[in-house]
């Protein structure tokens, strides 16, 4: 990267640091004395300045100060980079050491930097990459304790041309002497002032990701899980927010942890308006053991902002998520349309009954047949057999091997459902190794769903785990896997682990998931993992790294659908988000809505089906032909377009978005009704992200309207019946009704 293309600037003589594009600045400094880092900006470019001291702020106020006759060197009263605790500073720190003495007070100061081109991998952790060394640039800072010989490597890395900053931080003991890290978080910024509203993500099984707003109050305010996963409750993102900003204007800054295990978001907000923002592994039942020439990586956290309000940041998540998380091959390839039996058929199936689902699905056009749960053990209900992954040869006499062969001979793909993480207590793995599963031994040791969780802090337990899969992946022709996981942690306790250690269970727990998983792909280059676990409990930029989509939501109604997609994409791609066309009335909320409803929401994800097509009537089976022709027509558009929010579910009656192609040629419009209203007002909904001076043609009805009107004067949703005279006239709306709107440049 040439000189005058630098991303970061460094003012030696006052060991000032900004990172800068033409989007953003993040800007830091070494303090006096102390040798500490001090955080002095990060939002909008600014332009760099020999000296960029103007941005210190220093007041002689009430407090404890780190020096004799000093007034204003109390980090109380200072913003900060990776505040630690003990000195001075009241607030909550960013990560905190136990000494063999039983103290937590640390000073680490400045030692040196590094700059590297490009961005290094983080070891054993997924992490956003680049592709080239011009993409990006990366600065790491390096600490020094005072009281130990522990060193502090803080990374940064800002990208050419987004608005992202990553961060991430490295322990490393350089002594012979232990230590206990008791917490790690992988940011902490200080932000001038609380002026913000947080966004965050929770929900539950079934109804994932639902956003909600509020404005930050004086205290500590925080989202996070304790559960194993990145779970149903919240996901590891969290904005802030003007209180004017909306999806199209205003600041906003987002927060996303690319990390699978427990989790923690918080902002701190102090007496004088500060708002400190940390985000990491949460620190509850944390507590790593630093062994001479040990170290421990936190997971990588991801800062966008945007000022271009909240589609802004969200956008920049989906690029970046896109084209610099999810791994080759399927990154940019299409994802196949495909059929999952699950709803279909439940346990209840054989090979003949597969075969006849898969011949049909075939002739409608889909590409990709998966089998789900019930192919292994004797696994006829959610009781047994998990860990036991050998065919049920009363169901598949002629194994996986055999019905792969067959499904590719009718020219689809074939998918398999696994939950490796699992094990149900009638199994040989369990009989053989007991203490294999998380749990104290003489205690009592929940259940969920009649399973318990293999413990994947343990090697021996992912190569048993890696071997039996393996054998099935090795014999048969499998293009696709499926991975569940149906249960949180509990009892959270490993005989693998020495008591000293038993606080670094979570962790290891989930780098034992990224290990397989990195087996599995290491041999398997070109398969697909879409993961789910209970549905969305494990929706998180951890498992975007190894499995490029993710089965969003066990709930499959289109209206229920329209809240979990729109929170969704408030951080991730709809080349990320499974979603599917299922069978009516809808299996988890009874509801009955239109085919056409059900395929206009799924159309803004990886899009697929949960259904029995033997069962379909004709009039369906040509809507679906008609609905699988236009997603192949438009998937590369859906995948690879700017995705736009354009109405609420969580605000009203009406959902809308869009997604533009990257020449701003054509749009997808997508526009949902919940329910009928009588006698309704004049609708315009107005789009945004098309070329303004660019002639457009709306379809089906070849209306010409320019990029400009769309945008100011919007679309006009009424019928516009100027000929009717009759009073009483009907739109032929009803409840849960959708339109799909296609526009197309003008050629």
């Amino acid at each position: 990267m040439t000189n005058g293309n630098t991303l970061i600037h460094i003012n030696k003589e006052a060991l000032e640091f900004h990172l800068t594009n033409d989007s953003i600045s993040y800007v830091f400094r070494v303090m006096e004395k102390s040798n500490q880092l001090e955080h002095l900006y990060f939002g909008k470019k600014i332009h760099h300045l020999p000296s960029l001291s103007y941005l210190i702020e220093r007041e002689a106020r009430p407090s404890n100060n780190l020096y004799e006759k000093s007034q204003t060197s109390s980090l109380e009263h200072i913003k900060q980079e990776y505040p630690g605790f003990g000195t001075t500073d009241f607030r909550q720190p960013a990560f905190q050491l136990h000494y063999p003495e039983g103290d937590k007070v640390s000073h680490f100061e400045y030692k040196e930097y590094e700059v590297l081109n490009g961005k290094p991998v983080l070891d054993g952790l997924p992490a956003t990459y680049t592709e080239r060394k011009d993409e990006a640039q990366t600065l790491i800072v390096k600490l020094k304790d005072r009281y130990s010989a522990i060193s502090l490597h803080l990374y940064y890395t800002v990208f050419k041309d987004q608005a992202v900053i990553t961060r991430s931080s490295r322990f490393i003991n350089e002594g012979e002497e232990d230590l206990f890290l008791e917490n790690a978080m992988s940011t902490s910024v200080d932000l001038p002032d609380s002026d913000f509203e947080m966004i965050h993500l929770y929900g539950a099984w079934a109804r994932e990701r639902h956003v909600e707003r509020k404005a930050l109050f004086k205290g500590v305010q925080s989202i996070g899980t304790v559960r194993g996963a990145s779970s149903h409750t919240h996901n590891p993102f969290f904005a802030l927010a003007r209180p004017t900003t909306t999806e199209t204007n205003g600041e906003v800054y987002g927060f996303s942890l690319v990390y699978s295990g427990n989790h923690l978001g918080q902002v701190e907000v102090d007496t004088y308006d500060v708002a400190r923002v940390t985000m990491g592994i949460h620190p509850y039942q944390f507590r790593w053991k630093l062994e001479g020439n040990e170290s421990f990586q936190t997971p990588e956290a991801v800062m966008v902002y945007s000022d271009n309000g909240i589609n802004g940041m969200s956008q920049t998540f989906h690029q970046l998520y896109r084209k610099r998380l999810a791994r080759d091959p399927w990154k940019e390839e299409n994802r196949p349309i495909l059929i999952n039996n699950w709803e279909a058929t439940y346990f209840d199936f054989n090979e003949e009954k597969i075969l006849t689902i898969a011949k049909e699905a075939a002739g409608l056009g889909i590409e990709l047949f998966v089998l789900d749960d019930g192919w292994f053990g004797k696994r006829d209900d959610d009781s047994s057999s998990l860990g036991d992954w050998t065919v049920d040869k009363t169901k598949l006499p002629n194994g996986i091997k055999g019905l792969s062969e067959k499904v590719q001979e009718l020219g689809l793909k074939f998918g398999l459902w696994f939950e490796p993480e699992m094990v149900n207590k009638d199994t040989p793995l369990y009989e053989e190794h007991p203490d294999w599963i998380i749990g104290v031994p003489d205690k009592n040791i929940s259940h969920g769903r009649n399973q318990f969780v293999l413990d994947f802090s343990n090697p021996d337990v992912v190569d048993n785990i890696f071997d039996q899969m393996d054998a099935i992946l090795e014999e048969s022709k499998i293009d696709y896997i499926k991975w569940d996981m149906n249960r949180y942690i509990s009892e959270a306790f490993s005989t693998a682990l020495p008591s000293d250690r038993q606080g670094e269970l979570y962790h290891r727990y989930i780098l034992g998931v990224y290990t397989l998983y990195d087996r599995l792909l290491e041999k398997y280059p070109h398969l697909l993992i879409e993961s789910c676990a209970g549905g969305g409990a494990r929706f998180d930029p951890g498992m975007l790294y190894y499995a490029p989509q993710t089965w969003t939501s066990d709930d499959t109604d289109a209206v229920e659908r329209l809240k979990i997609q729109y929170g969704t994409s408030l951080v991730y791609p709809l080349s990320s988000i499974g979603s599917h066309v299922s069978a009516v009335p809808n299996h988890q909320v009874g509801r009955l809505t239109s085919m056409e409803m059900r395929a206009a929401v799924a159309y803004f994800g990886t899009f697929g089906y949960e259904l029995d097509v033997t069962q379909l009537s004709d009039e369906d089976s040509e809507r679906m032909k008609d609905h699988i022709a236009f997603f192949k027509e438009n998937r590369k558009l859906i995948h690879s377009g700017t995705f736009y929010r354009l109405l609420s579910p969580f605000e009203g009656n009406e959902t809308a978005w869009m997604v533009v192609s990257e020449d701003k040629k054509e749009a997808i419009v997508g526009y949902y009704c919940a329910l009928a209203k009588p006698n309704p007002a004049y609708r315009r909904l107005k789009l945004y992200g098309l070329d303004e001076d660019t002639l457009y043609v709306r379809q089906p009805d070849d209306e010409e309207r320019y990029g400009s009107d769309l945008k100011h004067a919007g679309l006009f949703f009424s019928q516009n019946e100027k000929t009717r005279e009759d009073f009483w006239s009907i739109n032929g709306e009803s409840d849960f009704h959708s339109k799909i709107i296609k526009i197309k440049a003008k050629e």
